[in-house]
């Protein structure tokens, strides 16, 4: 939260990053520019703890990883939509039989 404390009164989930990020920009202050340069680690481990960006994409990432190693390996014998459609339907015991199995 904006005023540094947390929902239940305690100081927010991100607070020990902003005092690293804070102590980083006291020790480096003289040095300008390099100093801001110094403390980017800091910084962006206090944004990624605000917005979660990185832990985002590598979710998104491992998802998709796993939705193409299951494309690559369909299942055998794996019923087609349409006989999954068919199934229990009268008329259809048919195309039910074969897809579970029966003879």
């Amino acid at each position: 939260m904006a005023s540094g404390y947390g929902l239940n009164g305690g100081p927010s989930r991100c607070y020990a990053f902003w005092q690293e990020v804070l102590g980083c920009y006291v020790v480096n202050a003289e040095d300008g520019e390099t100093g801001k340069k110094k403390c980017m680690p800091a910084l962006e481990d206090y944004y990624e703890c605000l917005h979660h960006k990185k832990e985002a994409m590598r979710t998104m990432k491992m998802q998709a990883a796993f939705r193409k190693a299951e494309a690559s390996h369909p299942r055998e014998n794996a019923p087609k939509a349409e006989q999954v459609r068919n199934l229990g339907l009268l008329g259809k015991e048919e195309d039910s039989a074969a897809v579970m199995g029966r003879s």
